[in-house]
């Protein structure tokens, strides 16, 4: 597996509009093929920071994933919202296994 987690910062008054375009872009993400997850995350003690945790079957999945309509209405939905860059990292699956 392939996994990127995605932090971002957003500025306050952005938090539902970002929060409902996260949500739609993952629920679409969770239909392309080579997405196993697609998890987006709220910080409880600072509501203004998410984490998007991403796990792809293979790193072409995730370039393909950057090449969907979805991911790009939600890049250009957010962009203005953010209030730094985001920043991602990406990791190898050591445990569990990827087949379970």
């Amino acid at each position: 597996m392939h996994i990127v987690l995605v932090s971002v910062h957003v500025r306050p008054e952005g938090l539902e509009t970002f929060r409902a375009a996260s949500i739609e872009n993952a629920r679409s993400s969770l239909q392309e093929a080579g997405v196993a997850r697609f998890d987006v995350l709220q910080q409880q003690d600072d509501p203004t920071r998410f984490l998007l945790l991403e796990v792809y079957r293979t790193p072409e999945d995730s370039n393909r994933h950057h090449e969907t309509a979805h991911y790009a209405k939600w890049r250009d939905a957010v962009s203005d919202l953010m209030a730094e860059p985001r920043s991602s990292r990406k990791y190898w699956n050591l445990f569990p296994e990827d087949g379970g």
